[in-house]
């Protein structure tokens, strides 16, 4: 690689294992932390979290939710945002859905029990509105009256209030209101998710920040022709870069890439966070591939279930599979070629490992 790659990797890899701070700051910083249902060893919100704020434990976002600023929404996928980020958001404009088509009055049904009430609980709703059951966004089965909770979720008229055991209560949105009624300039909201997510992901290479582009269409489904026209005069006019071995990567002007060295010691790293999400990153810096393998068959997987990414100062050197069993973290660490176990190494993975069971301390037998 060219001399400018290390200065990649430290910069990658500051804002995802530098100097914590508290959750708030995170959140406001980072703008947008991926979230998925999947728990092993932890959620892929708390895993993020955990590597950037001091002292986090699983569940502290679910916990505190109700007294931060954050929202739970989508861009590019879902998860939390601060309200200053969703404001880019809305008013996003929907066409019909699959639950209008089978239950046309079952909207209007939800919106009055909505209006009603502090707080909704989906159970609640099923049992006085009944339906039946269709396929959700995570694969499995919801009721019809959860999903059309989930629909005036995404269209802007209900939003997360708190989670009760993971599962999300609702409210009405007055605040989405305010923004149908005074949206912020279409130029203005398109131009800030794009260098919202050169931001989070990068630096990144120009065509995985046009990925993550096209996969925010789910953000703006009325908007999606013009943020790729955003995304376009961004690289052409705003957007910092330089190239890399034949790749042009793309990030925020105004930011300085690091001197400062990365932190040392040993990280294991959450498979959706910012610092190893874009896969052509990955392997363009660090010389190997890493894949997510949890939706992979078993006999196909070549990593693991839920495979978290090892780094030892800035580098990527392998990866560990981690689980609970009776009260104990049990770990699986491999290592990619020519990486030594070294007494330096070993001692920094167990005290990584010892960070993980302090984080994982209440989710443990749950």
């Amino acid at each position: 690689m060219t001399e400018f790659s290390p200065a990649l990797l430290r910069a990658a890899a500051l804002r995802s294992l530098g100097a914590k701070s508290p959750l708030q700051d995170v959140l406001n910083r980072l703008g947008f932390v991926q979230a998925d249902p999947i728990r092993a060893p932890a959620r892929a919100q708390d895993l993020t979290l955990m590597q950037r704020v001091k002292g986090y434990r699983a569940g502290d976002l679910e916990r505190l939710y109700p007294q931060l600023d954050a929202e739970e929404d989508m861009i590019p996928n879902y998860g939390f945002v601060p309200r200053h980020v969703q404001a880019l958001l809305h008013p996003r404009e929907v066409g019909p859905t699959r639950i209008e088509r089978e239950h046309p009055e079952i909207l209007d049904e939800v919106r009055a029990l909505l209006e009603g009430r502090p707080e909704v609980h989906p159970k609640e709703l099923t049992a006085l509105l009944g339906r039946g059951r269709v396929s959700n966004a995570w694969g499995g089965q919801s009721s019809a009256s959860t999903r059309a909770l989930d629909t005036l979720h995404y269209r802007g008229e209900a939003r997360v209030t708190r989670r009760e055991k993971g599962m999300r209560l609702y409210a009405r949105a007055p605040h989405l209101q305010t923004l149908r009624d005074h949206p912020l300039p279409e130029t203005e909201r398109l131009s800030r998710t794009i260098h919202l997510l050169a931001a989070l992901y990068g630096p990144l290479p120009e065509a995985s920040l046009g990925y993550l582009t096209s996969l925010s269409r789910f953000g703006f489904p009325h908007l999606h022709t013009q943020l790729r026209a955003a995304f376009r005069q961004a690289v052409r006019e705003e957007l910092h870069s330089a190239r890399v071995d034949g790749v042009r990567y793309v990030w925020p002007a105004g930011w300085t890439l690091p001197d400062a060295p990365t932190p040392r010691g040993v990280r294991l790293v959450g498979p959706f966070d910012p610092l190893v999400w874009d896969r052509r990153r990955f392997a363009h810096l660090h010389g190997w591939t890493y894949r997510f393998e949890a939706y992979t068959p078993a006999p196909k997987r070549t990593l693991g279930y839920y495979a978290l990414p090892v780094f030892q100062a800035e580098k990527a050197v392998g990866w560990a599979n981690l689980r609970v069993e009776k009260g104990e973290l049990l770990a699986e660490v491999q290592l990619i070629s020519g990486v030594r176990r070294t007494a330096a190494f070993e001692k920094a993975l167990n005290a990584e490992l010892e960070r993980y069971r302090a984080f994982l301390a209440p989710v443990q037998g749950s």
